[in-house]
Formats: C-alpha cells, structure tokens, sequence
C-alpha cells in the first residue's frame, strides 16, 4: 500500500508539473560543464579558472570541470575544443593566443573565428617583464643597456612560439632594435623555473604567473605592458612609458568560448551565469589579486564582433615583429 501510495504520488506529482517538468528535464545545463583551459596547471591563469569555477558553477547550478589540455601554444586545447559535441558542455578558456597561432600557422586543422561560438570575455591581463630575483638587472633600463652592449648574447623565455611571453620579447627587441635569443618552453609555467635557474635572462610573463613569484621574492619586476600601472606592482613602470610606443602596450585577454553551433540556449544561458559570476565582489579581489582586471562582453554578439577585430591587430602585429612559426 505504501508504494502504491509512493507511486500514485510521484504520478500525480508529475502531472501537476507538467509541461514545465518536462520541459526542465531538457534544459541546460543539467550536468556538469567542463572549461578546457589550455595552459598548465599552477600557472596564472589556470589559477584564475579554478578560483572563478566555484563561483560559476553556483550562478550556473551545475559543478564546473576544469580540465588542462597543454600544448602548443594552446593550439592542442583549441582543436580538441573544437571537435567536442556542440551542446553546451564543453567550454573553452579562448584568449588572443588562439588568433595568435592561427595567424602564425594559417593551415591549422582549427579556426578560432569559424569554429567556435564566443560567449563573453572574462579577463585582460598584461604581460611582466621580469628577471630573477638575483639578477643583475635591477630596472628595465639596466636590462635595455645589456641588450644594446651585448647582441644576442641575452636570451628570453616564452611558453611557446606565438604564445604572450613571445610576442612581449619579441616586440620588445624589435622596437629596441636589438638582438636576443628565443627560448620557447612547453608552457608558461615553465618560465619562472628558467629564469631562477639563470637558463634565461628574461621574459614576459602573463600578470597572473608574474606577480604571486615577485611578491614571493623569487622574480623581479622591471616592467608591465599595459597602459597603465598594475596596482599589485607598485612602483613598476609601464613598458609604454620607457619606449613611447604603442605597440608597447600589449594585455592578453581570456574568454569563454563554445563550439560552434552550440545551442542558442547554452550560450545564452552561460552568458547569463557568467554574468552573475563576475559581479561578484570576490570574483574582482581574486582576479586582481593575479593581475587580472575582471571584463565583460555587452552580449555574445558583441564578443564575437570583438574576437574578430582582435584577430585582426594581432595578424599586424605579428607582420611587424616578423615572427613566424618555423
């Protein structure tokens, strides 16, 4: 009798419910949603994503998934990124990294304009050009009279061709006119460990894996490539100021971006979460606290107007620093 009770009641529960219930069965999300970040683990923004997550996974109602694809260069994230089923459940942390190689390696079996569907921007950090705490180099002017005295004999670290360490060295000795070897490592976690053991002499590291190692005592800040000053850097100067140029002023931004095709539903929804998330007082003392300044997209639309624009600069730059990918 008392099951028999159970059942006529969940039936009659059911039926009350319906078509909402039924409806709701199939709403995004109903399980959890995995963000393919494409840098390793313990580094700036891999950090950012694990500290967002949480916050996200609440806005959201589903738990966030957070899972590292490293290589190069972000590449291996974005194609496996891309063939994932479009149905809402597989995120990727998109950056300018991703216009980046695609300009570099036009041949690519990936296309960050064509193969994904934008959701928003979460983030916009610059690069620091550090040394290691025991370096000689005790200011950015110091490390531009090295470089001028000594052609290429001074190296500096990257995560990989393409990726923002690269294109802040490589703009860096291109308006100075000067020489250095490039050293591409697998990731950009790689570069604090290479530059405390002397294999290189400098580098441009993403904000969010610079600031914890200078705050540490393990690295040294002589520079930031954004526009203005990092507060989590007092008295560091901005790149711009030292060389007066603009191309001087690069910040890597990072996004969220769907497959393409992906349901209407499951990019609005996301969007929305997102949204939520990053009003979140927490959320802007977390990215700040990395170097990262929290940033939003009016509407997927917008965001997908603003990738495209971005591919565009970084396509210029890249022709006026000569990098290529060989």
């Amino acid at each position: 009798m008392e099951r028999r009770q159970f059942c006529l009641g969940a039936l009659g529960a059911s039926l009350m419910l319906h078509p909402a219930a039924r409806a709701a069965t199939g709403t995004y999300p109903s399980r959890a949603v995995r963000i393919v970040v494409p840098y390793a683990a313990g580094g700036g923004p891999d950090i950012m994503v694990r500290q967002f997550g949480p916050v996200l996974s609440r806005a959201l109602g589903q738990p966030i998934v957070v899972e590292n694809k490293v290589g190069a260069g972000g590449v291996l994230a974005a194609q496996y990124a891309a063939q994932a089923p479009a149905d809402g459940y597989t995120v990727l942390l998109g950056s300018n990294s991703h216009l980046i190689q695609k300009a570099l390696q036009p041949d690519l079996a990936f296309d960050p304009i064509d193969d994904f569907a934008p959701v928003t921007l979460i983030a916009s950090s610059p690069t620091v050009l550090v040394v290691s705490a025991g370096s000689p180099y005790h200011t950015a002017q110091d490390l531009i009279a090295a470089l001028r005295a000594h052609p290429g004999k001074l190296n500096f670290a990257s995560g990989g061709v393409g990726s923002g360490a690269h294109l802040g060295g490589a703009t860096f000795i291109s308006l100075l006119k000067a020489d250095a070897v490039h050293v591409p490592f697998k990731g950009s976690v790689e570069i604090p460990t290479s530059l405390q053991r002397g294999d290189t002499d400098f580098a441009f590291a993403i904000a969010g894996t610079a600031i914890p190692q200078v705050k540490d005592g393990r690295l040294r800040a002589l520079a930031v490539t954004s526009r203005d000053p990092v507060a989590e850097l007092p008295g560091v100067p901005t790149l711009h100021d030292i060389l007066r140029s603009d191309l001087a002023i690069q910040e890597f931004w990072f996004g969220l971006w769907l497959p393409r095709n992906s349901p209407a539903d499951a990019v609005d929804k996301l969007y929305s979460a997102t949204t939520a998330a990053l009003r979140e007082p927490a959320v802007k003392s977390m990215f700040e606290a990395t170097g990262n300044r929290v940033i939003q997209s009016d509407s997927p639309q917008a965001d997908a107007a603003f990738v495209r624009g971005e591919y565009r600069k970084w396509a210029e730059i890249i022709k006026l620093t000569g990098i290529s990918a060989g």
